[in-house]
């Protein structure tokens, strides 16, 4: 007898060895790229190589559908209902920045006077996710594996690192434009790791100013944009005319971001955290990596220009060299990616006027400031309205509680107005949706985001082709396609090959990632699971 137990015993260590456990990718990377529209996948496919965007729309798996499913469509939305895998009704980012009724002053998403810069200036290194109020899948990671897996956010913008990577992460980084330097804050560590240190003092941000931005191919070639030389673009510093090629000075690293010179530095800084921090090598490990210079460009020369072009013609070389590095240090088939965007964005809307497209803008200073006017007429008090924000209208609630004005007239009056104005489609009012009359679609879009204390009490809903901005470049955050569609790309780790054009919306893609990892989903995820994907895995 006792040696059968010996012999049971014995055997015990190589039984527990031969029990199934979670298989899992040795790192998830989710790529958000910032103001890409769903289009741009086609648009400039004829000139994008193998190794990039048609690498990952030929072997992986393309869910066409894919939108907002929340309005204002903006970075911050929607880098963080990515990866909560819920919208800002339930996660609380409404807007890059907001009104606050309870903090009883206008914020902005990551700020916070609680920590510290580390590596940085003051005013960009205080920030930090404590106004996100649900979990992400890095979070849900992080917790699934009792802290073994790592997650990282990177990011030229401090919201693009700071809301993917969530409230747990080992680190999130961002650019300081003061210094040329990514930087954290005391969030997350007290100082600087070696590597990062090493990494900003190779002072890759100045190389990249030393030599103009020009087109990979001649200018003449460009024939999926509008002539160099327009009047719908913005210039850069010292620039007379917004033409090839854009040179920049030195120091001045805000103009990093508005050139494919940024998603360059992002995408080298990113290759150097996965080897410093040797992510992969002990556990399933998470990077967020949110590539923002494509928003810039956009914002400042919109979607027919050839700077939108040329960027994403480079943006597609500096991807295939990223999926080669992938390969070579994790090897193909170990990682599981996913590429998507936070938002669209509009076509320039005075070029649409000249092509005979509705369109238009209508600022929301100065509807703010047209509101007030009316409504001092109507109700005898000045300031009514404290501003128009993220297409919504927010009240000045002392005063009306100071002077004792009807707030449901007062909403009245606001809509009544709003109504009157050219470009404007719906005005609703945001505590009483139930009631007002407009298509369900919308209705639907307005509640997912609408987070009570953070957003307006009337929501101004434009016609297609209107948005609030300049005359110059373009801008987002409107209920239209250009703004909610959205590219969702996967590949690698048992991802089937294949396409969807079943619906997807955008809080879909932490759901799917916590099935495909086995662990739970983020704490206020309401997205259902892409089966398509799912089902090949099983």
């Amino acid at each position: 007898m006792k040696r059968y137990l010996v012999a049971a015993f014995s055997l015990f260590p190589f039984l527990a060895s031969a029990q199934p456990g979670v298989k899992r990718p040795r790192l998830v990377i989710g790529i958000v790229v910032d103001q890409m529209r769903w289009d741009y996948l086609y648009r400039f496919q004829d000139r994008y190589g193998s190794g990039g965007f048609n690498r990952l729309l030929q072997e992986g798996f393309n869910c066409q559908q894919t939108f907002l499913n929340y309005i204002p469509s903006y970075t911050a939305p929607g880098h963080t209902s990515i990866y909560t895998g819920t919208y800002p009704a339930l996660h609380g980012v409404t807007g890059n920045d907001w009104p606050d009724r309870k903090e009883g002053t206008s914020v902005y998403c990551c700020e916070d006077a609680s920590v510290s810069p580390v590596g940085g200036s003051e005013a960009a290194g205080r920030m930090s996710p404590h106004r996100m109020k649900a979990t992400t899948i890095g979070d849900e990671l992080r917790l699934a594996t009792n802290f073994r897996s790592r997650v990282f956010g990177i990011s030229l913008k401090d919201r693009g690192a700071i809301l993917p990577a969530g409230h747990s992460a080992n680190a999130a980084y961002w650019f300081d434009d003061s210094t040329g330097n990514f930087i954290t804050s005391s969030f997350y560590r007290k100082a600087l790791p070696e590597w990062v240190v090493r990494f900003n003092g190779m002072r890759y941000a100045d190389s990249m100013l030393a030599y103009p931005w020009n087109t990979l191919y001649p200018v003449a070639s460009y024939r999926n944009s509008i002539s160099d030389n327009n009047a719908y673009e913005y210039t850069l510093k010292g620039e007379s005319e917004p033409v090839f090629p854009h040179r920049f000075g030195p120091g001045d690293y805000k103009a990093i971001r508005r050139s494919p010179r940024g998603n360059e530095l992002s995408f080298l800084f990113a290759k150097e955290l996965i080897a410093q921090e040797h992510l992969g090598e002990r556990s399933c490990d998470m990077l967020a990596l949110s590539l923002s210079a494509t928003d810039y460009v956009g914002h400042a020369y919109a979607p027919n220009s050839v700077e939108a072009e040329d960027m994403y013609l480079r943006l597609d070389r500096q991807l295939a060299s990223f999926l080669r590095f992938l390969d070579s240090y994790l090897g193909e088939g170990n990682y599981l990616l996913f590429l998507s965007a936070d938002h669209g964005a509009a076509h320039n809307a005075l070029w649409l006027q000249d092509q005979r497209v509705p369109a238009g803008t209508l600022s929301e200073t100065v509807l703010a400031a047209a509101l007030n006017k009316y409504l001092k007429v109507q109700f005898g008090a000045d300031s009514l309205v404290s501003g128009v924000f993220n297409y919504q209208v927010f009240l000045n609630e002392p005063l009306l509680l100071s002077r004792h004005i009807d707030r449901i007239a007062l909403k009245t009056a606001v809509k009544q107005y709003c109504l009157s104005q050219e470009g404007i489609a719906y005005a609703a009012d945001m505590e009483n949706l139930a009631s007002e009359t407009m298509p369900a679609a919308l209705k639907e879009l307005l509640l997912n985001g609408y987070y009570p204390g953070r957003s307006g009490s009337v929501a101004v809903v434009y016609e297609p082709g209107w948005y609030s901005d300049g005359k110059k470049g373009t801008t987002h955050g409107t209920w239209n396609p250009y703004d909610r569609h959205i590219p969702l790309l996967w590949y690698g780790w048992h991802i089937p090959q294949g396409e969807t054009f079943d619906a997807v919306a955008v809080t879909d893609i932490a759901v799917t990632l916590a099935a495909l990892l086995h662990i739970q989903q983020p704490d206020a995820a309401t997205g259902k699971v892409i089966g398509k994907i799912t089902d090949q895995e099983r």
